[in-house]
């Protein structure tokens, strides 16, 4: 059994890619389906992602300019 994260990591995504690709195709419709809540979740979780790659990079710059050449 692999212990790597990565490996970990990749082996859920696709695991759970299957398991919604198996919801979409079923007869059922409202298995597969993404719930209003799980939407506002993920647009807040990359709006927070985005707000905080644009706060550490400006905060990097400002490190990186008081390193001497």
């Amino acid at each position: 059994m692999q212990t790597d994260p990565r490996a970990l990591a990749l082996r859920y995504l696709i695991t759970r890619l299957r398991v919604r690709a198996h919801a979409l195709r079923s007869a059922d419709k409202e298995l597969g389906a993404l719930s209003l809540e799980w939407v506002a979740i993920a647009i807040v979780l990359v709006t927070a992602a985005l707000a905080l790659a644009a706060f550490l990079t400006g905060k990097i710059s400002d490190l990186e300019k008081l390193i001497p050449s």
